[in-house]
């Protein structure tokens, strides 16, 4: 794939950091398309959105009755942008997390789509990797996993989608810069914990922290949509932002309030990061060093029976 931009000039983004009905799809579309028709007055070239967007986080048993397949999740997308910015508006690029039903198997997954038109475009889709299942966390009692990190074409260039904590296991952006993403989406949905001596949730001072190490190690841009609003009493924490291929904050949200980010991403600044902090191409002349690395141990092999 490519590297290259598709245009120079710089990407409008927006980032609705949601605050969802628990279970309750149709409430959301609602709300989902009154916030389209806001953002269809100067409508930008992408709009991320948290993970589980439409139904909240915290489904449990119910995730197989509100998992829907990829295509018709873009679709759901598609007519809450026709509903709010109108049927004759333009094209508009979205990411956002939902349940996935795949024929019988269910993952928490997130699209790229283009949504608007006639019919609504499915890019890729990504199925999240690490499944949280300790403390509040319960994901791989009832959802598997994805299997692949994949790269794609987004309006800013080549891109990866990383869901929640797929994007604390550094491995994660490091693979997806290696093949060539410039652009990395983090929809997420963060019960906040704990509060550090600044006042700020422990919780959002340690995501803040890995992201703006992927940014900066790997010279990209990172885009993070979180959930906000409270489900069984555990708070999420929100904190979405943006920060730039040099490490730095473009725009940040607040932990609690529903709202939208804009922002523009600068490929400029994709390029300055790479030529002034080359540990990219560093890392893609060694890797193969360290890869096959005999002392790295192997993982076991489980025998049947």
């Amino acid at each position: 794939m490519k590297n290259e931009t598709p245009d120079a000039a710089p990407t409008d983004i927006a980032v609705v950091q949601f605050k969802p009905l628990k279970g309750d799809i149709d409430a959301n579309v609602f709300v989902l398309s009154e916030i389209f028709a806001q953002l269809s007055v100067a409508p930008p070239a992408i709009v991320a959105l948290p993970e589980a967007c439409l139904t909240g986080y915290f489904l449990e048993g119910a995730v197989y009755e509100l998992a829907m397949s990829a295509d018709a999740f873009a679709h759901t997308l598609h007519a809450a942008w026709r509903s709010g910015a109108g049927a004759d508006a333009g094209a508009v690029d979205v990411v956002c997390g939902f349940f996935e039903n795949a024929d019988g198997t269910f993952y928490n997954s997130a699209l790229y789509a283009t949504i608007g038109g006639a019919e609504p475009r499915l890019t890729h889709v990504h199925r999240k990797m690490f499944l949280p299942t300790y403390g509040v966390f319960d994901e791989d009692r009832f959802l598997s996993r994805g299997r692949h990190l994949g790269v794609f074409a987004s309006a800013f260039g080549s891109a990866a989608i990383l869901i929640c904590e797929d994007a604390w296991h550094s491995i994660m952006p490091t693979v997806a810069a290696l093949k060539g993403a410039r652009l990395l989406f983090v929809p997420s949905a963060s019960p906040g914990r704990g509060l550090s001596g600044s006042g700020e949730l422990e919780s959002v001072a340690h995501w803040k922290s890995i992201l703006r190490a992927s940014a900066s190690e790997h010279g990209v841009y990172v885009v993070y949509a979180g959930l906000t609003g409270f489900e069984g009493g555990k708070g999420m924490s929100g904190s979405s932002c943006i920060i730039s291929p040099a490490g730095t904050f473009v725009v940040e949200a607040p932990a609690l309030d529903a709202c939208i980010l804009r922002a523009q991403l600068d490929p400029a600044e994709f390029e300055v990061a790479r030529a002034t902090l080359p540990l990219l191409g560093d890392l893609a002349g060694v890797l193969p060093d360290l890869w096959f690395d005999a002392e790295i141990p192997l993982p076991k092999r489980v025998e049947n029976g």
